[in-house]
């Protein structure tokens, strides 16, 4: 099952290997359930208690589960069998049964799950999360061992009951429930899911329940419903809207890529502060439900990933496409909707990310499987999205259209990889792609591309002449389809070169001379751009080697404790706690944390940039990068006391794309990148 975000993050469980075993994997027999469980699962108390019958693919069967459940029975065709405990890693406890003959393995088991912890955030879940329970929500992940797994990926059917005022979802077609009459008894429901998907997850909640029953584009039944508690749900109009823009994204996708391949898709609300995406419904933190820009954007994304990562399951033998993909059919698009100078500061924040990264954690697009820190989600989300917008302007839009079709038809409910994915455009286009692929896709990093001189010869009589542009790019050298922007004053003219040499002249023929040229202004190839359009973000001190920390107000013990905490969520790397004297010294980033008025003496006294203007409302913390010609990389959080920098520490990991930051409490207000521009290059000889 294909755990996904942006804002949101997934795991991947599929091991690489079983990607051949299920290269063909399709619809799995409703008489033949690799795995069926039955669950009682009571929030207020924790306990769970799971009745599963399963077909192991091996006698040896050997399988985890979580440290808090207890083995209570094990039997093939009513015989006992001997179950043996393997050892513990962590949390999860490892166990082998020795199958004497070919049947179902029945295994009853329960205990109390650990309480949920509301306080998790997105870096504690790229970790991994145990199933969870509290009378306020309870979330039983896929990869929780919870469960015992039959195989790499598999079907299943699922019957879960849940005291009254509880509901409780899984990913999969809704097959049979029954509500409670008034407070007692149970909330009773089955779900399936009939092709093949690599886990199970569960969710319950305190939710009431909205329905939509809409048509599916085939003709076929789609049902729609959210899970919102009482007071997300009572809010006006909310509920509804998150309905009909469910609605509207699937429309959307089945008319561009083919009719939706579930029968369901729910909106499922989390006392989590991260969200999931999974075959049928995303399952979003309450918190941010609220919040327009979700609708407007990781809806669809998560929408959408029911085609890419759960419709067509990913090889991750050959690297993850699907983030990539959906990033650029979701949250791209839509902003190249909004306009184009929106689709371009994307596309800069993208290649911003990707020049804040260290070079010794550059790695391949192939390599990507999950975002586990920002370096990965540099590459998978940002580099895979870039290498579909050089792709689209490469072979056409018409292209580029009939083979996101193509793909889709040829690997629905399979496994594919970006093999697949060449193979659909390269028929689509008519073109061979072997050496675009190849380049994106094993080389680490990107290119760098400068314009070494430009030099115009008039022609015959002054009627036009000749434009000779000399490019150089570093070695390796990629094969680039790159457009050169000549400029007369505000007119504008696009010529699109091939450059494939390390150092290559190219000669146009023009009407006039230019007075400039530019190189790829409006960043559409995955290069390191000029830095003139590179002005600092914060990602670049997150990344950092050798982060440091000074804290500007060292005698207060609560404050350094809190500048410390918010340092260690900030950092990715350890950091090094220094004195304010590193403000006079060049080196590594550096970052600054203390009170308003601390932070303002230091600054001052290092001669420094001071705090800048950056809103007009009050605000009770602020971070920023400083653009200083001498002294160290320096980011600096000016707060209003140890309690505001405790409330940013959250927030503020998920801004690495900002040049500043300013909040109120948890909340962030505004925030921006400084001003940029890139290099034109003078064209001699006029």
């Amino acid at each position: 099952m294909f755990r996904a975000g942006c804002l949101w993050v997934w795991r991947v469980w599929i091991l690489a290997v079983l990607a051949l075993v299920f290269a063909l994997a399709g619809s799995v027999s409703a008489a033949e359930w690799p795995i069926e469980l039955d669950v009682r699962l009571d929030p207020t108390s924790r306990k769970l208690q799971v009745e599963a019958a399963l077909q192991p693919q091996e006698r040896d069967f050997r399988f985890a589960l979580h440290a808090s459940l207890s083995i209570d029975s094990a039997t093939v065709d009513g015989q006992a069998l001997r179950v043996e405990a393997l050892g513990r890693q962590g949390e999860v406890r490892n166990w082998r049964i020795r199958l004497p003959q070919w049947g179902v393995l029945r295994l009853g088991y329960g205990g109390i799950l650990p309480a949920l912890d509301a306080r998790l955030d997105h870096r504690d879940v790229l970790q991994g999360m145990p199933p969870m329970a509290s009378a306020v929500g309870c979330y039983l992940p896929a990869g929780g061992a919870w469960y015992p797994r039959p195989a790499g990926v598999f079907g299943y059917r699922v019957d879960v009951r849940v005291p009254a005022g509880q509901r409780a979802i899984v990913p999969g077609r809704l097959l049979a429930e029954h509500l409670p009459d008034g407070e007692e008894g149970y909330y009773r429901a089955r779900f399936e899911f009939s092709r093949v998907t690599d886990g199970i997850d569960l969710m319950a909640g305190p939710w009431a329940v909205r329905e939509r029953i809409v048509a599916r584009g085939d003709g076929e039944k789609l049902r729609l419903r959210t899970y919102f508690p009482a007071a997300l749900d009572a809010e006006a109009g909310l509920a509804e809207a998150y309905l009909d823009d469910s609605a509207r994204y699937i429309e959307r996708y089945s008319r561009s890529i083919g009719a939706y391949p579930f029968t369901e898709f729910s909106v499922v609300a989390s006392p989590l502060p991260t969200g999931f995406g999974m075959p049928t419904l995303t399952y979003m933190g309450e918190q941010v439900l609220r919040l327009p820009f979700i609708r407007a954007t990781s809806l669809g994304h998560e929408v959408l990933h029911n085609w890419w990562g759960n419709g067509v399951l990913v090889d991750y033998r050959s690297g993850n496409w699907s983030e990539g993909l959906t990033t650029f059919m979701a949250d791209y698009a839509y902003k190249e909707e909004q306009s184009a100078a929106a689709a371009r500061e994307m596309r800069l924040g993208w290649l911003r990310d990707f020049a804040a990264l260290p070079a010794d954690v550059h790695r391949s697009l192939a390599e990507f499987r999950s975002r586990t820190h920002g370096a990965a989600a540099a590459v998978g989300y940002g580099k895979a999205a870039m290498v579909f917008v050089m792709l689209r302007d490469l072979i056409g839009e018409e292209a580029f259209a009939h083979g996101i079709r193509m793909f889709w038809e040829r690997n629905r409910f399979r496994i594919a990889g970006w093999a697949e994915l060449k193979v659909a455009f390269e028929q689509a286009s008519r073109r061979d792609l072997d050496a675009f692929f190849q380049q994106w896709l094993r080389l680490a990093g990107g290119a760098r591309v400068n314009i070494e001189q430009a030099r115009f010869i008039a022609g015959a009589e002054g009627k036009g002449g000749l434009l000779k542009v000399e490019l150089r790019q570093n070695e390796p050298a990629y094969l680039l389809h790159l457009p050169l922007q000549l400029e007369n004053g505000p007119a504008a003219q696009t010529h699109w070169v091939s450059l494939s040499e390390p150092w290559q002249t190219f000669e146009l023929a023009v009407a006039q001379a230019p007075q400039t040229v530019r190189l790829d202004p409006e960043l559409r190839v995955w290069r390191r751009p000029d830095d003139e359009q590179l002005p600092p973000i914060l990602r670049q001190w997150m990344l950092a080697d050798s982060p440091r920390l000074i804290i500007a107000d060292e005698g207060d013990t609560a404050l350094v404790e809190a500048g410390e905490g918010l340092a260690r969520r900030f950092f990715e790397r350890p950091v090094r706690t220094v004195g304010p004297e590193a403000l006079r010294r060049s080196g590594d980033a550096v970052l600054l944390v203390g009170t308003h008025a601390a932070v303002d003496r230091l600054l001052a006294d290092a001669g420094l940039p001071p705090r800048p203007a950056l809103a007009e409302q009050q605000y009770s913390a602020a971070a920023w990068t400083v653009q200083a010609s001498s002294g160290p990389a320096l980011a600096v959080v000016s707060a209003r006391d140890a309690g505001a920098l405790t409330a940013l520490q959250r927030p503020l990991p998920h801004y690495g794309g900002q040049s500043w930051v300013v909040a109120e409490g948890a909340r962030v207000l505004e925030r921006g990148v400084w001003d940029a521009s890139g290099r034109a290059v003078p064209v001699n000889g006029q």
